[in-house]
């Protein structure tokens, strides 16, 4: 089934890999009910079918199988193929993040965070982001550097927030580097320096991020860290603007 599915050794073919999977899958191996669902979750080589994949997700995630544990975690949450339920997203995510499955371990902490599916509890949510953070998640690392920064179930420590913004920024994660250009910007947690600033939130307006955009306009504007270039704060609101932020339109 991997190899029909990567076409090594014969022509690909997405078909020939599913059937090969359901029979092994049938048999009660893990890894080919995780595939299959896989395969019925995206269309490819069977019908599209979030009941199907579900199905063998679960399979495989009564196995132990942690990926599947998590897919199935995600199809509870949106209501994909099951009933929509917090309570049984977060029961999934659980698993899958003991198992040291760092996407479920942010699901998790989200969940925590807003009270879904489990009681509201910062310091957990907390706790979740950190275990994915420490291994190297950037979306992990944005969020604990948040929770740093509003003392969200974590003391407040401007510091440690940047030093997580930092680690996720230097991966390329627009969010975290908007946010690091924010913290240059008014001097929390580093000294200030403009420089820096513009630096950051150009690295994420590049990469599309309205918020961006909207800040390295201001920049430009005022001449904050860039020599004062109203044309050029104008080419950046515009950017922002034609993506629905209101601040954007209106400067």
């Amino acid at each position: 089934g991997v190899m029909y599915r990567k076409g090594e050794g014969v022509p690909q073919d997405d078909a020939e890999a599913a059937r090969w999977f359901r029979r092994a899958g049938e048999q009660g191996v893990a890894k080919a009910q995780f595939e299959l669902g896989l395969m019925y979750d995206m269309g490819d080589g069977v019908p599209q079918d979030d009941a199907e994949a579900a199905r063998w997700y679960g399979m495989a995630g009564e196995q132990g199988h942690a990926n599947a544990q998590y897919n199935l975690g995600l199809m509870y949450e949106h209501g994909e193929g099951v009933p929509q339920d917090d309570a049984d997203a977060a029961r999934w995510f659980r698993t899958a993040a003991e198992q040291g499955h760092a996407n479920a371990q942010v699901r998790l902490g989200v969940m925590y965070r807003k009270g879904e599916g489990v009681p509201q509890d910062d310091a957990e949510a907390a706790r979740w982001f950190g275990q994915a953070a420490e291994q190297g998640l950037a979306e992990a690392q944005l969020k604990l550097g948040v929770a740093y920064c509003d003392g969200e179930g974590v003391p407040q420590d401007s510091e440690e927030a940047v030093r997580w913004y930092r680690l996720a920024a230097e991966q390329g994660y627009a969010n975290a580097q908007v946010r690091l250009g924010l913290m240059y910007h008014m001097g929390e947690g580093v000294p200030q320096d403009s420089e820096d600033a513009v630096r950051w939130c150009r690295l994420a307006a590049e990469q599309g991020l309205a918020e961006a955009q909207w800040g390295l306009g201001v920049m430009y504007s005022n001449g904050d860290g860039v020599p004062q270039d109203h044309a050029e704060a104008v080419r950046w609101y515009r950017l922002a603007a034609e993506q629905g932020l209101a601040f954007a339109q209106y400067n």
